[in-house]
């Protein structure tokens, strides 16, 4: 597929921009006028719609197909959720009304949505009290981990440390350093599980939470999680649960009830909001009730009258986004819930897990796996027995694009040599499932007859292999003049 830019021809126009009228406006300053062409392609119209009707078609998405993306579920995003989110009395409302008077009644019907998805997900997880606000699961994680350093900090206590298992999340070292903390990494035993003895031995007076990724990033539920929250206690360290996992366990397990203090949840992961394109997200902060002064606000009341208000929280971190966060998202999830209800919600659940477990059992004689465990929402295989051919993790990946199937996360998590890390959700149908097994045993099998070969993959997409080294630390989006 050509470039627009190679479409181009001089003097080609797709609309006609009337001149402006520069007497009726005030002359332009010197430095806000352009000292160069704009060096924009030269095209008709119809070219144009042609050229990015083309694109979008080279665009990968789950309405078009299957996404076995571990670790960043591309759930479906069902059609009923964005018709909700497009009702006038919410795609209408300006933020703005939330800081005025005359507004108030006006969107009180939002203030309750947005209320009553805080109690939803205070029964889901467990919790006590939900702030909405992140925009983001990260966002979320940042937050509670903000409002974990504000406690101790309210308890005139000096926490620095953080202890964070190796199968953890990426982020969970990151929002702990960017909240000031230092990071203890505690390896995993030969269960997938962390090391309950080291972690024994790094508990002290200076350690302020420890982070875990519930089910962790091995597609493993770890069954000494209670005892973990359980230690963190007595040493006066909070126990934290990176949510982003609650696909697994919604409505089978409460991390709350587990001992947990506080977590967060990536709606796009576990109640059916989208994800891509850098978003919009959100990743609501929910902590028990000793640590609702700390979450952001503002926070929403129900008053005897049955209306509602805004309050300030007494000891807030403070604001972390404008107003409720992405509210649009926060309204397909509050229908996700609505629709499926306390049993579909859990349904969803079984559904998850019995699809990675299908793909599990019917790939390990093909694949190694490392911990041979019954997994939860995702399995992780490692590519150890095709790389004695020389295959890689990242050949089979790129083998699956040519099948018409986006590749599953690779080398994550690290603890596994070329891990292929495949995580399914519960909305993908038998057969659509049984096709992308096929396509991975047909993998191992030409990866080990023609190594050479198969190492050419993709042959079929627009674009083939790439130096991704140097693609990544020499990038050029400029195209060049003629």
């Amino acid at each position: 597929m050509k470039l627009i830019y190679e479409k181009s021809v001089e003097g080609r126009k797709g609309v006609k921009i009337p001149e402006r009228d520069v007497k009726h406006y005030p002359a332009l300053p010197d430095n806000l006028l352009r000292k160069f062409p704009a060096g924009l392609p030269e095209v008709s119209e119809l070219d144009t719609v042609r050229h990015f009707s083309k694109l979008s078609k080279e665009n990968y998405s789950v309405d078009s197909n299957f996404y076995p993306l571990g670790s960043c579920t591309m759930k479906y995003n069902p059609k009923a959720l964005e018709e909700a989110a497009a009702l006038g009395g919410f795609r209408n409302l300006h933020p703005f009304l939330c800081y005025s008077p005359s507004g108030k009644h006006s969107i009180s019907g939002a203030l309750e949505l947005l209320y009553n998805l805080e109690k939803a997900l205070t029964a889901v997880t467990g919790m006590d009290e939900v702030s909405l606000q992140p925009m983001a699961g990260a966002h979320g994680e940042f937050a509670g981990m903000k409002i974990a350093a504000a406690f101790h900090a309210s308890r005139g206590e000096e926490r620095k440390i953080v202890i964070v298992p190796d199968t953890s999340h990426g982020t969970n070292p990151a929002s702990s350093a960017m909240s000031g903390f230092d990071v203890i990494t505690i390896a995993s035993d030969k269960n997938g599980e962390m090391d309950m003895d080291e972690y024994k031995k790094n508990l002290n007076g200076s350690v302020a939470a420890v982070m875990m990724t519930c089910p962790n990033t091995l597609g493993i539920f770890n069954r000494n999680i209670r005892e973990v929250c359980e230690l963190a206690h007595k040493a006066g360290a909070l126990a934290y649960c990176d949510g982003a996992n609650m696909n697994a366990i919604m409505g089978k397990m409460r991390p709350g009830d587990a001992g947990f203090d506080i977590m967060h949840l990536n709606m796009h992961k576990t109640f059916a909001t989208p994800h891509g394109g850098g978003g919009p997200g959100a990743g609501p902060v929910c902590v028990k009730k000793n640590l609702a002064d700390f979450l952001p606000g503002p926070a929403i009341i129900k008053g005897a009258d049955g209306g509602f208000s805004i309050i300030k929280r007494p000891r807030s971190i403070g604001r972390l986004a404008p107003f409720f966060g992405n509210f649009g998202v926060l309204v397909k999830a509050y229908a996700y819930i609505l629709l499926m209800g306390g049993d579909g919600l859990a349904d969803a659940s079984e559904k998850a897990v019995l699809n990675a477990n299908y793909i599990k059992a019917a790939l390990e004689k093909f694949y190694e796996l490392p911990y041979k465990r019954r997994c939860m929402h995702e399995c992780v295989f490692s590519a150890s027995k095709q790389m004695e051919q020389g295959v890689h993790a990242l050949d089979i990946a790129k083998f699956l694009i040519d099948r018409g199937f986006h590749p599953p996360t690779i080398y994550f998590p690290l603890i596994v040599k070329e891990a292929l890390m495949i995580e399914p959700t519960e909305t993908e149908s038998l057969y659509t499932i049984d096709e992308f097994i096929e396509a991975m045993k047909d993998a191992a099998q030409e990866a080990a007859e023609d190594p050479e070969l198969f190492k050419r993959h993709p042959l079929s997409s627009c674009i083939g292999r790439l130096d991704e080294t140097s693609a990544a630390r020499k990038l050029n989006i400029k195209y060049p003049e003629k």
